[in-house]
């Protein structure tokens, strides 16, 4: 579920489902927030870097897994952590935090950029946050970090309207610093990983706490209501139609619903 590799003080955590696009089922909530706390533990490690196995980045929570807990199945999508444990370690996360989205990221796989300290991106990828069309709202807090780094209006868009968003869009609107081509993605990310890596562990983890720390209370309080909404739209009308559209190949159709 996760590959690990260790080169001059930078860890690269590759996430390992590419058959399923790196989609979170419970053993990958398990094995990358397994992976990022032994990252954060490891006195040798200075920056770590996240990125996904394959074509894809992450397509964000497993659908398929999701529909089977749905239907009573809860052992596809149990887990020690789930994504409240993986956020909670990215809200805390003491070392600088590198993501590097070498394909499609989808939900979750796109809303947890709003917890990187620098995003890079291939020319190639794209993200999108579904919820509306899941019948869901947000998650990650990412009512709250999206319009920090984009503006309202710009997060307005991608959260409301389930569309896809290029590399390029996401770069202009603030999500990620820079765009690479795809077989410059991950020499680019390790030459700067590289040079924040040779700075002093103690310095990194002080300096990143004092832009993380203002914000921390306010990312928790919102993450609670969007947790509350998204209890609200699990199993709803809505989401059994998404998900049984995603299950059938087909469009859903929201036209009798609210």
């Amino acid at each position: 579920m996760l590959l690990t590799a260790d080169e001059n003080r930078v860890r690269t955590l590759t996430m390992n489902r590419p058959d399923a696009l790196n989609a979170f089922n419970g053993q990958m909530w398990d094995a990358v927030t397994d992976g990022l706390i032994a990252a954060a533990e490891d006195p040798t490690v200075a920056t770590v870097v996240m990125t996904g196995a394959g074509r894809a980045y992450s397509a964000g929570a497993d659908l398929v897994a999701m529909a089977a807990g749905n239907d009573g199945n809860r052992q596809a999508y149990v887990s020690r952590h789930g994504m409240n444990g993986f956020l909670e370690v990215l809200m805390d996360y003491p070392k600088p935090l590198i993501m590097a989205v070498n394909g499609v990221a989808v939900g979750i796989g796109a809303t947890m950029l709003g917890y990187a300290d620098l995003v890079f991106m291939s020319s190639t990828a794209r993200i999108r946050c579904p919820f509306t069309s899941l019948g869901l709202a947000p998650e990650a807090s990412s009512t709250l970090t999206f319009p920090r780094l984009m503006g309202r209006q710009n997060a307005a868009w991608v959260l409301l309207s389930s569309e896809f968003f290029s590399a390029q869009e996401c770069k202009e609107m603030g999500l990620a610093w820079k765009v690479c081509e795809p077989e410059d993605l991950m020499p680019t990310v390790m030459t700067y990983a590289k040079k924040l890596a040779a700075q002093p562990i103690s310095s990194l983890k002080e300096t990143k706490k004092l832009i993380s720390d203002p914000l921390k209370e306010r990312v928790v309080e919102v993450r609670e209501l969007e947790n509350a909404a998204l209890a609200r739209g699990l199993g709803s009308p809505a989401n059994r139609e998404a998900l049984a559209a995603f299950k059938e190949k087909r469009a859903p159709d929201f036209t009798k619903l609210g």
